[in-house]
């Protein structure tokens, strides 16, 4: 699929499922995925006062986390999905977060902020989709500080059989029919496993963090593979992001 095409087809993606994605992130991840996010964050170590972006960030419930642990700093939720900010929004509104959290549509491949702006820059399932998901995560390190912390949490590709072949069999089967079902949209839901198809490893995508220049990379495969935490940080390390 050319780039371009892409990232319409993505957008279309994401416009028509807002108002069901949460519903359906949870049956997609088997409701594991606060537990992943939960995860992310003890391993993030967020300060009081600290700033973040989190990129692609759909209904913001990541965004939303990085508010509460910041206490204070600025918080920025970048999607291009307007239907999904809209979402998104409303949660914000409704934990009294309005003055902390700022929404804005916006392209993950050419964030509108200068260089070191950010202590904190994350992701949460989204790279798979993007067009370029090193010029994402280049994009990412440009705008955290030195010794910012570069975070994707990530759908992934079990490896332990026969959980790996039970996993894609759900994951290409089952959940195009469940989305059908439930938000009416079929394509939609048979497009996401797709997504994954030519999506690196774990290892794979722990080597691009290194080849941009992050230090400290590491991975954390969660619940068998389903889904990977990766870490970087900008050097020189320690400078902004005391861990």
């Amino acid at each position: 699929m050319q780039s371009k095409s892409k990232e319409q087809f993505v957008h279309s993606v994401f416009e028509s499922i807002a108002p069901k994605y949460d519903l359906m992130n949870d049956i997609l991840s088997f409701r594991r995925h606060k537990a992943w996010r939960k995860f992310t964050m003890k391993h993030m170590h967020v300060k009081k006062g600290t700033t973040a972006i989190d990129l692609c960030c759909g209904t913001c419930d990541w965004t939303i986390d990085l508010a509460h642990a910041s206490g204070s700093g600025r918080i920025v939720g970048l999607d291009f999905s307007q239907n999904m900010l809209e979402v998104g929004a409303a949660k914000v509104r409704q934990g009294g977060l309005d003055k902390q959290v700022e929404l804005v549509q916006g392209n993950a491949m050419s964030l509108p902020y200068e260089d070191n702006t950010f202590d904190y820059a994350t992701i949460g399932f989204a790279l798979r989709n993007v067009p370029d998901l090193v010029k994402v995560i280049e994009e990412m390190k440009r705008v955290v500080k030195p010794g910012g912390m570069v975070v994707s949490l990530e759908l992934s590709k079990p490896t332990w059989q026969p959980f790996k072949s039970i996993y894609y069999f759900y994951f290409q089967q089952v959940l195009p029919l469940l989305g059908k079902l439930i938000v009416k949209r079929y394509e939609q839901y048979k497009w996401l496993p797709e997504s994954l198809v030519h999506f690196p490893d774990h290892k794979q995508l722990a080597k691009i963090f290194a080849d941009t220049g992050l230090t400290e990379v590491k991975a954390y495969p969660l619940t068998g593979g389903i889904a990977a935490l990766h870490i970087g940080i900008k050097g020189p390390a320690g400078e902004a992001v005391k861990r």
